[in-house]
Parts: structure tokens; sequence; C-alpha cells
């Protein structure tokens, strides 16, 4: 029993050798690696930043012959740090859990990889580390891993004034896009309508978003081929299987670790930050003039001129 407490706290390292199979695989690891991160569920963890230890073991294939010093023939330590940088720079998330489970998966993402440890530890939440172990094969992803592989789609990201919304018009314009080859997304700003105002710009900022997801279902509303979206998972998915989204920024926006300069109010520069983020073929906004800084192309539709 001490032993297996003893294990249990080991270095993911000592626990991929107490539960190697029979056909031992090479091993590469990454110790003590801190970064500063804004992670957690409590309010109070956002808006600052905390130190986080990550502790990495993967599991490789062996090389199956000479390697000649050659680097590309191995699987190198950078691609693990990258993949937790990567993962970092995506987006702010709530758990350890969920951090943990995308740097397995982006690793295994690595032809050479077949088992990754991957240990992360919150370093300043109390008076020791508070943290989280998983284990995960490349068989526990199946087809998955290749569909995360696959290259996402550019979209293209249409902006509807409230103007639009309510114009005739909309059915023709949801119909046009829609079977052009890009995915379809649609954006909204704020309804036409009084909404609670707060003496916290934090506070007003995440009133002005919900007010947007409002008049978001309201255009859902009006079609039911648009469907509301709120995270990038599922935005991927539907972009993928041919669905026209409506974009809820809330959370994308929230939980963005760059994220847009301008306030939501500024609703057609949001729409511009959200096509940047996604790679957008091309932003269109229809009865509203587009930012001057874009980082995709743009378009301008006037209300009448279709």
């Amino acid at each position: 029993m001490a032993n297996e407490i003893r294990l249990a706290f080991a270095h993911p390292s000592e626990r991929a050798i107490a539960t190697e199979g029979e056909a031992p695989r090479d091993r590469i690891s990454l110790r003590e690696h801190v970064r500063e991160v804004e992670i957690g569920a409590f309010q109070a963890e956002r808006g600052h930043t905390q130190r986080i230890r990550f502790d990495i073991v993967v599991e490789v294939t062996p090389a199956g012959g000479p390697l000649d010093d050659d680097v590309d023939r191995i699987l190198s330590y950078d691609r693990v740090t990258e993949a937790i940088g990567i993962e970092l720079a995506a987006e702010r998330v709530n758990l350890l859990e969920t951090l943990a489970e995308r740097i397995a998966e982006r690793i295994l993402l690595e032809p050479q990889a077949m088992r990754a440890f991957v240990r992360i530890e919150k370093l300043d939440r109390g008076p020791g580390a508070l943290g989280v172990e998983i284990v995960r094969t490349r068989g526990d992803y199946g087809k998955h891993l290749q569909e995360v592989a696959q290259p996402r789609p550019h979209p293209r990201v249409v902006f509807l004034s409230n103007e639009a919304i309510a114009s005739d018009e909309l059915p023709g314009w949801i119909d046009r896009y829609a079977s052009e080859p890009a995915p379809l997304i649609l954006c909204v700003g704020l309804p036409d309508v009084a909404r609670p105002q707060a003496s916290h710009p934090l506070a007003q900022r995440r009133v002005d978003l919900l007010a947007i997801e409002q008049n978001g279902w309201l255009l859902a509303a009006r079609d039911p081929r648009c469907k509301v979206v709120a995270t990038r998972t599922e935005l991927d998915w539907a972009m993928k299987n041919g669905q026209i989204c409506v974009w809820a920024p809330s959370k994308i926006v929230l939980d963005a670790t760059q994220g847009p300069s301008t306030q939501p109010r500024d609703s057609v520069a949001l729409a511009a930050w959200f096509a940047g983020l996604v790679e957008a073929c091309e932003l269109v906004a229809i009865g509203e003039t587009p930012p001057a800084e874009v980082t995709v192309p743009v378009r301008a539709v006037t209300l009448g001129n279709g």
C-alpha cells in the first residue's frame, strides 16, 4: 500500500514505467515547466494569472533503425512545449482537466506519440500544489484525431444590422450566402431596446454581450436553418456539417487570450475581430459600415441594393 501511495504522487515518468505493457516504448519527458496562466472556474480567478506547473511524459514508437543523429526522426521536446503554448493561447479555460485533455490530444497528433501522461498543478491556490493527471493513448480518440488534424474551413462571416434582420430581404440574403461554398456564420449587434446599465465597465461588457446573444436568438427564430452557437467546438462541427450558425459571442470573447480591443456596443467591429479569429474568407456587413481596420477581405451591402 505504501508503494502504491508513493507511486500515485511520483513523477509521471515513474507511472509510465509502472504501467508499461509487454512491449515497452521509448519515452521523452518534460519536468517542472512553469507558466503564468489565467485559468479557473471562480470569478476571483478571472483577470489574474497564477503559476501552473506541467510535467509530461510521452511514450513514442521506436525509430526502427539507426537515428543517424537526425532530429527529424524523433519527436522533438519542442513539440511538447509547443502543444502547451498553443493550447494556452487558444482560449481561457476553467478546468485543469480541460487543459490537460487538450494538451494530450495535441501531443497525440504527432505520428510518433502513442501514450501521453499529462500532470498539471496550480501552485498558488493553496498551501500545496493542486492538480490533475491524465493518461491518454492514441486509441482513446479513434477517428477524432484524424478529424482534428484536418484544416479548419474558412467561413464567410455576415454581419446583419437590426434593420437588415427586420428586412423582407433577409431570407434572400441567407439563401444567397448559404449557397456559396464557404460555411456561413451570421453575426448581429445590440438590439434596439433599452438594456440594463452597470456602473462597472466589465459588468456592462457582460450585459452587452448577453444582449447581443438575445438578438441572435431573435434572428434564429426567423429562420429555422439558423442555429445559435457559442463555442469553437460547436462552430467547427457546424461548419463541417453545413449548418448555418448565429454567433453567440460571450464565451469566445470572455475566454479569448487576445480579446477584442473594442467594446460590444461597437458590434460590427466585434464581428470583424471574430472574422479574423476564425480566419474568415470574407466579412460581409449588411446595413452597416465595416470598420477601417479589418484583417480579412470585407464587403459592404447597402439595404435595398441586395
